[in-house]
């Protein structure tokens, strides 16, 4: 049994290397990448307020031990900041992006641990093996968890929460304060943990009067109503408290002075939001960050789903996306554990703990107004692959049989689209090469394969004149691409190698639309790139 989990761990971790060090800078990480060196050197909260420090300050571990140089004066742009980090202050991009995001990797292999032993104290070995592989295995959980970004380890901290939670069932005095420290570590990496709040402070209620319950059921009369209410409450006040002393904690670790200094163009958020905010007992530059959150979902995003195009957002957006980047076994064996946990009297109990919070993350990020990955809902993979497990307390002849062979139609999957995992899709949508006709940003093409095109442009065509339209953080002139963007000349001009980042494809309009039409397409790079010949 321990081979079997090393096994499962090993190939993930493989996997995650493996696209750690194969994939350039997705938009979003360079921010991160160079926050985190400014909380080493400066000891500053100044860039990235809108996320809290927590997760990158899991990603300052490595950007330590790369030990990159930090150019002066900073610049005020966080974006700015990041690339110059990277590319213009003499660092090698490669190292510093692979030592980022090898923290985040280990993480992430910890919370396979996790889902292994919730699921095995919910059903037995067998169902946690099936648990770890359906983690294991997860394109969307290796896509993520191989990158410097907040998405894993947020849902990675919330699912440890819970689980903690479970077993405070037992021994609460234990487990209840380290549950709210797991929540805290949530709410210390991304806001949007914050709808799990209220599900999970219920949960640390729950699991008190149940260890009362417990507790007095051999020795003597049963506890009154209202001690059980006191206890379960106080429960709930001790994981609030320990949530709350996290999230302080992580604020002091960057600058213990607490020195902040609001953005001058801090937006306003009024009515029941605003008084949200301002009645959250956490630092100042928590709730300005809530504020600066509040004041994105006001902005017009541009999305893609199935071939049209819209602004604003659709609720129907994440279960749709998912149901594309999801292998088929997968979503079979989610759906029997999913009733298995309500039908199966033993696991009943359990329910709560594994349906709640994800369905209330889910509404809340489909209530969200950017529709632009299922990384909003990672949070899905990893929980139930913990209630799949549930499959095997089914009373069915063949459970074990048809689990197993689910089991091998994901890995076989997943392993098929190594190591393109964040342009993911099942086989029921075309696989991997066909997911830009129906997402767009990262779902498929967030600028990691911009070190993928400068190696292809330079084996197939040398010499060649580029147009390029790359969406993405990179900087296409370190990896040896001369390109020119089409849109600034006349159409007429442009010949040669018309190359364009796939989630610009599906948003073309104008002129870029024009180019592409009277365009072939010849090549592809990383399922994320098209080359056309013009």
């Amino acid at each position: 049994m321990p081979l079997l989990v090393v096994g499962l761990l090993a190939q993930m971790a493989v996997a995650m290397v493996t696209t750690a060090v194969q994939q350039t800078p997705t938009i979003d990480e360079p921010v991160y990448v160079g926050t985190a060196a400014v909380y080493l050197h400066d000891r500053s909260l100044r860039y990235n307020p809108e996320h809290p420090p927590l997760g990158k300050l899991v990603v300052a571990v490595g950007v330590a031990l790369a030990d990159p140089h930090v150019d002066r004066p900073l610049p005020d742009n966080q974006g700015v900041m990041g690339r110059h980090l990277l590319y213009k202050s003499g660092n090698d991009p490669w190292q510093l992006m692979l030592w980022a995001r090898l923290p985040v990797i280990a993480l992430t292999l910890l919370f396979g641990l996790v889902v292994f032993a919730f699921a095995r104290e919910l059903v037995g070995m067998a169902g946690a093996l099936t648990a770890l592989a359906l983690y294991a295995f997860s394109p969307d959980v290796i896509a993520h968890g191989s990158l410097a970004t907040l998405d894993v380890p947020a849902a990675g901290f919330l699912l440890t929460s819970v689980w903690l939670l479970w077993r405070a069932r037992v021994r609460p005095q234990l487990y209840v304060p380290l549950a709210g420290m797991a929540l805290g570590a949530a709410l210390a990496t991304k806001m949007s943990a914050l709808a799990a709040v209220p599900v999970l402070v219920v949960l640390a209620g729950v699991s008190v009067w149940r260890a009362g319950a417990v507790a007095q059921a051999g020795a003597g009369p049963v506890l009154d109503r209202r001690r059980a209410l006191l206890r379960a409450a106080a429960g709930a006040g001790i994981m609030t408290l320990a949530a709350i002393a996290v999230v302080w904690a992580t604020y002091l670790i960057v600058d213990p002075r607490l020195r902040w200094t609001p953005p001058q163009a801090m937006p306003t958020v009024q009515g029941l939001r605003g008084m949200l905010v301002d009645l959250l007992p956490f630092p100042e530059a928590y709730r300005d960050g809530m504020r600066i959150q509040f004041g994105m979902e006001r902005l017009p995003w541009q999305s893609f789903l199935f071939g049209r195009v819209y602004t604003g957002s659709l609720w129907y957006y994440l279960p749709a996306a998912l149901l594309v980047k999801t292998p088929l076994g997968m979503l079979v064996l989610w759906a029997a554990g999913v009733v298995a946990v309500v039908a199966v009297r033993r696991l009943r109990p359990a329910a709560p703990y594994l349906l709640a919070a994800p369905v209330v993350l889910l509404v809340a990020a489909m209530e969200g107004s950017r529709d632009f990955g299922t990384r909003y809902a990672v949070f899905v993979p990893m929980f139930f692959a913990v209630a799949a497990a549930g499959v095997l307390t089914l009373r069915w002849r063949w459970r074990f049989l048809t689990t197993a062979a689910l089991v091998l139609f994901v890995a076989i999957s997943s392993l098929r689209t190594f190591p393109y995992y964040l342009p993911y899709s099942n086989e029921a949508f075309g696989g991997p090469a066909k997911t830009h006709l129906r997402l767009h940003d990262a779902n498929v093409d967030w600028g990691q394969d911009l070190g993928r095109l400068a190696d292809r442009l330079r084996e197939r065509y040398p010499g060649e004149r580029i147009w390029l339209v790359y969406k993405g953080s990179g900087l296409p002139a370190y990896y040896g691409i001369d390109a020119t963007d089409p849109r600034t000349v006349p159409e007429r001009e442009v010949r040669g190698l018309l190359v364009v980042s796939d989630s610009s494809v599906a948003k073309a309009k104008g002129r870029l639309a024009e180019l592409i039409d009277s365009s072939r397409p010849i090549d592809e790079v990383g399922h994320s790139i098209t080359i056309y010949r013009r």
